[in-house]
């Protein structure tokens, strides 16, 4: 449980601060929205190093995931897109690789 909640932290770190991005270059809002974005980042990053495991890589995987399932929810309640059927499929098949990564016996 822990591991998913240092995950879904991750995601809204990631997904905020590159939104900040996104509005600065594509929305034309102020560069100083990139500011919030990095210190999100950070945090993004520096939350990651929490997951236990022992490959980083591992954890960037497994991660992938929960940043899909964190960006339809980003698409639904920021943007004000309803998810599909094909997102909630794609949402599915993603999360059954997180499970597998994380919880298969590795050598």
């Amino acid at each position: 449980m822990q591991t998913f909640i240092f995950f879904l932290i991750a995601a809204l770190g990631e997904i905020s601060g590159c939104y900040t991005f996104w509005a600065w270059l594509r929305l034309g809002k102020s560069i100083l929205w990139i500011f919030p974005g990095i210190f999100a980042l950070i945090i993004f990053a520096f939350t990651l190093t929490k997951i236990d495991a022992s490959n980083a890589g591992r954890v960037y995987a497994a991660y992938g995931g929960v940043y899909i399932l964190s960006s339809l929810f980003w698409l639904w309640l920021a943007e004000g897109v309803k998810p599909d059927r094909y997102d909630v499929l794609g949402v599915t098949i993603s999360l059954l690789g997180t499970i597998l990564i994380l919880f298969s016996p590795h050598r």
